[in-house]
């Protein structure tokens, strides 16, 4: 019978900071050529940023998931600001494959497509569990 490892990343460790780069990444690549750059923010909420070759970004955060927008500043280490911001919807943590047509979506302003930020939690939770969800990317990658 094979063993399953549930592994708890401890918060605010190197580590931690940088687990949702994983699940990013794999998003990166499924954008291929719409993606002119892209960086991670800071913590609370940990977010990153993916420019795109039209002006306009995706930032993907803790708290509310993928957002689309005008670029209107932002960095490695900042938080991004943007303008007409739409959310992608399908959740927290859509699988990657989803979110090229979620984006579709929001350009098109149709779909699970929103104006209105959801909270699915805070960042200041930080044993919920969603780490675990984290990692499952993290494993991905590494295998």
């Amino acid at each position: 019978m094979p063993s399953v490892a549930i592994k708890h990343v401890e918060p605010y460790t190197d580590e931690w900071l940088h687990q949702p780069i994983c699940y990013v990444r794999r998003v990166i690549g499924l954008l291929g050529s719409e993606v002119a750059d892209w960086w991670e923010g800071p913590s609370e909420p940990r977010d990153a940023t993916v420019k795109l070759t039209d002006g306009t970004a995706l930032v993907w955060d803790e708290e509310s998931g993928w957002r689309l927008g005008t670029f209107v500043s932002g960095g490695p280490g900042q938080h991004t600001e943007l303008s007409g911001v739409r959310y992608l919807g399908h959740g927290l943590l859509p699988r990657p494959e989803r979110v090229p047509q979620a984006l579709q979506d929001a350009r098109a302003g149709v779909g699970a497509s929103s104006a209105w930020r959801p909270c699915y939690r805070s960042h200041r939770n930080c044993r919920d569990g969603f780490d675990v969800a984290l990692d499952f990317y993290s494993r991905l990658v590494d295998a």
